[in-house]
């Protein structure tokens, strides 16, 4: 799979344990090693501006995507390859999903599970073919890992599509499961009696 961008999700806090920035930067450093540009929410705090700085700082681009409504908030960030203001969290949403070719969460808040529980729901409907992916930093994602197993055991998720959500430790491992990623033949409604 050809991975042009990648959208990172990810906090708009930088977390306790410095394990997380080390991971947001360790992200950065490896999509632009690769020369895979990153997508992020354009803010300059927290991990996603850990992550921006660091894909820059290696020499990548980075497209931040901002609502108007959280340009002061979030600390828009001015250094960024491309910046782009929406008129909503939404329309934010919908840009980014445009813009990327698969999309990783780092650690974060509510905003990122957000994020990439709707992106992930997307893939398993077949509106998208896109890899969706953990970096499980600091075991940070352990639990949350563990309940998505437990909803696929008790029969609330199909087992391809449990496989969709691609978790690993490690930045480089991830973007290179990535590279090999195959979406499953079977979305969310073949086969079922959809009237």
């Amino acid at each position: 799979m050809r991975l042009a961008r990648i959208c990172v999700y990810c906090g708009a806090n930088a977390g306790r344990d410095p394990a997380y920035a080390a991971a947001a930067q360790a992200m950065g450093r490896a999509l632009a090693r690769r020369g895979i540009g990153l997508v992020t929410g354009g803010g300059r705090v927290g991990l996603m501006g850990v992550v921006a700085e660091s894909a820059l700082a290696a020499g990548g681009s980075v497209t931040g995507v901002i609502p108007e409504a959280l340009m002061n908030k979030e600390l828009a960030h001015a250094g960024l390859t491309e910046l782009i203001v929406t008129r909503s969290m939404h329309e934010r949403k919908a840009r980014m999903a445009e813009l990327a070719d698969g999309f990783i969460a780092l650690p974060g808040g509510l905003g990122t599970y957000e994020e990439l529980f709707e992106i992930w729901t997307w893939a398993q409907l077949g509106w998208h073919r896109k890899p969706c992916g953990l970096l499980n930093a600091n075991g940070f994602y352990d639990r949350l890992v563990a309940f998505v197993d437990h909803a696929a055991g008790e029969g609330f998720l199909r087992p391809e599509h449990r496989a969709m959500l691609v978790v690993d430790t490690d930045a480089e491992r991830l973007i290179d499961r990535f590279a090999d990623y195959a979406p499953p033949a079977v979305t969310k409604w073949i086969g079922r009696d959809e009237t």
